[in-house]
């Protein structure tokens, strides 16, 4: 919250500090407020102090205070954080939640892999800007849940990736508007968009989210968002069927909390490169 010489105020996310202003995300623009016009700056220091003991330490972030964007702002604000994975057999997206480029993606996209790369889309000043990362480590993978969790290595300590924010299951909606970003079939950067068709479905075993925004091969592994821009589900497969149309599936994003919160559990394990480690059954 920015306190001005004029008496108002102004609260939103901050974007970026320069030497003449203060550039703040108020959910639906952003705004350059110059410091001589700063009269006090206070930050949320309880959610930054719960950002260092917990939410850091499970490589994600929520953003409880998003507020409903167009579509079009959103893909624009998210984008960056979306990646295209590839391996010799295929390829998935992916979708950067850790600064430090930790990748959430499916674990059929990786599963039994050693060579994989990550292609980011970078807005540049006139251009768009492919980065490619061949130094990729897999952290954890969960083949029981289909979730994997990757990092890009050998990049230098000042390099910050874009990251998207976490949302909550218990708050998505039937009905409610959602849009995925991914590469179908190898078409980087396509959207799609619709609506979540049933919350909670239980397929192969697994819950997940049945939506109707389309899902295609290249899609796995990909962000479900809804349209206050936070991740709803990791898009994991689609029914394909002779008249079947618009039934896509999503990992519920409450899994991928869990998920990350337990790595440990998942660490992968070199030697079976097909899951993390793996324990023998407790005596009956």
């Amino acid at each position: 919250m920015i306190e001005l010489q004029n008496g108002s105020s102004v609260t939103g996310e901050l974007i970026k500090r320069n030497a003449d202003y203060w550039i703040l995300d108020l959910g639906f623009d952003l705004v350059n407020i110059p410091h001589k016009e700063c009269l006090k700056v206070t930050r949320n220091w309880s959610e930054a102090n719960q950002m260092v003991s917990g939410k850091r330490n499970n490589l994600y972030r929520e953003n409880s205070r998003a507020s409903f964007q167009p579509l079009g702002n959103l893909v624009a604000k998210l984008g960056e954080a979306v990646v295209m994975i590839r391996t010799p057999t295929g390829l998935g997206s992916g979708f950067i939640v850790h600064p430090d480029g930790y990748v959430v993606t499916n674990d059929h996209v990786v599963a039994g892999e050693r060579i994989i790369s990550i292609t980011q889309f970078r807005k540049g000043k006139n251009e768009l800007i492919k980065e490619n990362y061949d130094n990729i480590r897999i952290v954890a993978t969960g083949g029981n849940i289909d979730l994997a969790l990757l990092k890009i290595e050998g990049q230098s300590m000042e390099k910050k990736f874009p990251t998207v924010p976490l949302g909550n299951s218990n708050d998505l909606m039937q009905g409610e508007r959602v849009f995925a970003i991914g590469s179908p079939l190898g078409l980087e950067r396509s959207v799609s968009e619709g609506i979540v068709s049933l919350r909670n479905r239980i397929i192969q075993a697994r819950l997940h989210v049945q939506t109707t925004a389309e899902i295609s091969p290249g899609n796995s592994g990909g962000p479900l968002f809804n349209y206050r821009g936070q991740v709803v589900g990791v898009n994991n497969m689609k029914v394909v069927s002779s008249g079947a149309e618009g039934l896509g599936f999503s990992i519920p994003v409450r899994q991928l909390k869990t998920f990350l919160e337990n790595r440990d559990a998942f660490a992968f394990d070199p030697r079976n490169p097909n899951a993390g480690y793996r324990y023998t059954s407790p005596p009956q």
